[in-house]
């Protein structure tokens, strides 16, 4: 049950705008707790921003509307996040924005006509690039600075979160399947490959082969290849693709749901029923699918009839050295969350059917909101613990950063002074540096302290 500390997650963002912070150590009222201690009691951020433990601090490295290396803007809703590897202490960020199509002028492009620009797919009526998509960025942990910073992927629709890759690209998830038509010329809902290519924009290819659905989330299983995809529904399915080549997606390949073994069209939400309890491992196989491009919308209805397991609405996804973690945001009788834990075989490739899948259990079911509520984006920490962000939108309710040990107990880590949800939290290579986004308006913060003192 230890939470492996080699994949430290997905996350990150942008421009020079410097507040060092916490510098009052007044402790935070709130309606949330602590079931195990963490790091200590939150201290309130006297700039309006974000409250953190004693010994925290954070720099605002990106903000909606700063202008960027390229010219064009930072754009709104700042969504999930990749951190990847650069070599000497320099990372590249990618940011995903989930923008519709009525949000342009919340997008990077400002008074721009659309055919400068590479974009998937323009508005209707407008002729301008649809303003979903990604950000990328250069950022250098070791003296602090934002290095470049452009608009990376152009023309999609509600880029919601999505992975890394261990080829070094990120995987871009439109959270929709809105179809051509209404204010958008091609079909949407489709995963999209970002490599990093400086000051340039991707090709917008889609990656229909890997289903046209809700897509929330994605993470690549090194050994294998295979892709675990998570999909924003109440009735949402789980997902894995298993690529023609391996890190090669683009040529294709095969797509399937999990489902429990001996047992059809398992409801893990746990809404009416105790399908599932925490700690108990089963057995899973994957169902394949057909015609999985999706016209109608109804991929996971088919996925369901043939004995697929469904979940409530599967958002951050991660890898852990050889496990994955998954969020379910509204499951549980309660409906404030659980997380979810599979440990695939390493040897089941999807090539024979006879070879063991591997065992999926439940790690966190939560009752109570002031310990864990609506779970959404989550990375693995420094200390091998999960930091999951919450997206709970109610006004009378915070959103916080939260660890999860390897218990299943949870503590909190942040606090957000913006009525907005946390999205994207991943760490730097060392783990000396923590990368969140605050949803809208836009801000990416690095977050930097004691990471190896927490008392959980």
């Amino acid at each position: 049950m230890k939470i492996s500390r080699r994949q430290l997650g997905v996350g990150i963002g942008g421009a020079a705008l410097a507040a060092l912070a916490v510098r009052s150590f007044a402790e935070i009222p709130t309606g949330s707790k602590n079931e195990v201690l963490g790091y200590g009691n939150l201290v309130k951020d006297p700039n309006g921003l974000l409250d953190l433990p004693k010994g925290f601090s954070y720099k605002v490295i990106s903000r909606l509307g700063n202008v960027m290396s390229d010219g064009h803007v930072v754009p709104n809703a700042a969504d999930g996040m990749g951190c990847i590897d650069m070599s000497n202490g320099k990372v590249a960020l990618v940011r995903n924005h989930e923008l519709r199509p009525s949000q342009i002028r919340e997008g990077a492009l400002r008074n721009k006509p659309s055919d400068e620009f590479k974009a998937y797919d323009t508005h209707k009526e407008r002729g301008y690039p649809l303003p979903g998509g990604t950000t990328t960025l250069i950022y250098d942990t070791k003296t602090h600075t934002l290095e470049r910073e452009w608009l990376s992927l152009n023309g999609t629709i509600r880029n919601c979160s999505g992975g890394i890759t261990p080829w070094g690209s990120w995987l871009s998830c439109e959270e929709t399947t809105e179809k051509a038509g209404g204010d958008a010329n091609k079909d949407h809902g489709y995963v999209f490959e970002v490599p990093i290519v400086m000051d340039r924009m991707a090709d917008p290819v889609p990656l229909k082969a890997m289903g046209r659905f809700n897509h929330e989330a994605v993470c690549v299983d090194p050994r294998t290849g295979i892709v675990y995809l998570t999909e924003d529904s109440n009735d949402s399915l789980f997902y894995r693709f298993i690529p023609n080549v391996k890190g090669e997606l683009a040529e294709g390949g095969k797509l399937q749901a999990l489902a429990f073994k001996n047992r059809k069209s398992v409801d893990t939400r746990n809404w009416d029923d105790k399908a599932i309890t925490i700690g108990d491992d089963h057995e899973v196989i994957w169902v394949t699918l057909d015609n999985v491009e999706s016209p109608n919308d109804d991929l996971r209805l088919r996925g369901y009839k043939v004995g697929a397991a469904v979940f409530a609405r599967g958002e951050g996804v991660i890898w852990d050295e050889d496990q994955l973690y998954f969020v379910s945001t509204s499951g549980g009788k309660a409906k404030y969350g659980q997380i979810f834990r599979y440990i695939p075989n390493p040897l089941d490739d999807g090539s024979d059917a006879s070879i063991p899948s591997g065992t999926l259990s439940l790690f966190l079911e939560s009752n109570d909101p002031a310990f864990y509520n609506y779970g959404d984006n989550l990375c693995v920490m420094p200390n091998g613990h999960l930091m999951v962000c919450e997206d709970q939108y109610t006004a009378i309710v915070d959103n916080h950063l939260r660890g999860v040990n390897e218990d299943g107990k949870t503590y909190l880590f942040g606090r957000s002074q913006v009525q907005t949800e946390f999205a994207g939290a991943c760490f730097s290579p060392d783990g000396q540096t923590m990368f969140v986004n605050l949803y809208a308006p836009t801000y990416t913060f690095a977050i930097t302290g004691p990471w190896d003192s927490v008392r959980a």
